[in-house]
């Protein structure tokens, strides 16, 4: 009897263990925050639970792109501790597609996109992935660090501040932009790979509808009778370190990599019309030539030399 009672009551001891380590089903985990409400405690209020970013990025390019624009895509994965490189993908219409496969199995939530086109002309998308949106850039005036040879210098992994210009508070479409380019080349803290401090500066500037990107190294003394006391920024210099590049924003989508036309650019033409409108010109020079050689011989015929009384004298 002393053995069947000792069973029943482990039996109940273990029935109340399970419904102890029962516990509520935790919310499910997004970008952007806790999706339902947070977890809760018996006899505790609900706390706000702290946000943590997770922004990976997602840094690709297209098969025969030129060397100068692969070393600038280069430049920009050594700036972004968060993000990850993949293989070449080929530029097709179902770019798209591939693309937002090969960030889900990268467990990314961005896309850096250099799409190069005729070995000259070099696009950029930026992409949040699966949803959207997206933009598209055409990228002019390149310069990569190699080829700067610029003197300003900072650590590997650090963390940039992020300066925009006051027209980003304008309009809609430089909002968004703004929104987006802070999300994806700004590195999350904490991060496995970033440094803890900031050593240099990301600066975004919109001078005639481009958006032309700096970055600078924030340089302080180093001599202990000239070290800055905290909040002081008397003596900071600001150093240019390099890539340097300019965003002409072409469209954005409500999707990734497509879907429906949210912007427009009004201004934007394309490099080959500018090729074709080159030609023309040059085509022009030739034809005026012509022209000229046409109007001096009507002039010719039309105003004929009087006969010189003096041609004849010295053929004999």
């Amino acid at each position: 009897m002393g053995k069947k009672r000792k069973n029943r009551e482990a039996e109940k001891g273990a029935d109340a263990a399970k419904e102890d380590d029962v516990q509520p089903e935790r919310p499910k985990r997004t970008l952007l925050g806790w999706k339902g409400e947070p977890l809760q405690k018996d006899g505790e209020e609900a706390s706000s639970i702290p946000f943590r970013n997770k922004e990976k990025v997602l840094v690709t390019c297209s098969r025969r792109i030129n060397y100068r624009y692969r070393h600038l895509m280069l430049n920009v994965v050594s700036l972004l501790p968060h993000c990850k490189k993949d293989n070449k993908v080929e530029s097709k219409e179902t770019k798209g597609a591939t693309l937002n496969e090969l960030v889900e199995l990268r467990n990314c939530s961005s896309c850096l996109f250099f799409e190069c086109r005729k070995h000259k002309d070099l696009y950029m998308w930026i992409a949040k992935c699966p949803d959207g949106p997206s933009v598209k850039f055409l990228v002019n005036a390149v310069h990569t660090m190699e080829e700067l040879k610029l003197t300003g210098n900072h650590l590997k992994g650090s963390r940039p501040l992020l300066t925009f210009s006051s027209n980003f508070d304008k309009d809609a479409h430089w909002k968004l932009l703004k929104e987006l380019i802070t999300q994806i080349f700004g590195t999350p803290k904490g991060h496995h790979k970033s440094k803890p401090y900031h050593d240099h500066v990301f600066a975004f500037s919109i001078v005639d509808n481009h958006i032309w990107f700096r970055n600078y190294q924030i340089s302080v003394p180093h001599n202990e009778s000239d070290k800055l006391p905290r909040g002081s920024l008397e003596k900071m210099t600001l150093i240019e370190v390099g890539p340097r590049f300019c965003l002409n924003p072409i469209k954005i989508f409500g999707g990734s990599f497509g879907g429906p036309t949210l912007y427009e650019n009004p201004f934007y033409i394309s490099p080959n019309q500018i090729r074709s409108l080159e030609k023309k010109k040059k085509a022009g020079k030739f034809a005026s030539k012509v022209k000229a050689k046409t109007r001096r011989r009507m002039h010719e015929l039309s105003n004929p030399l009087e006969p010189d009384e003096f041609a004849d004298m010295w053929k004999e």
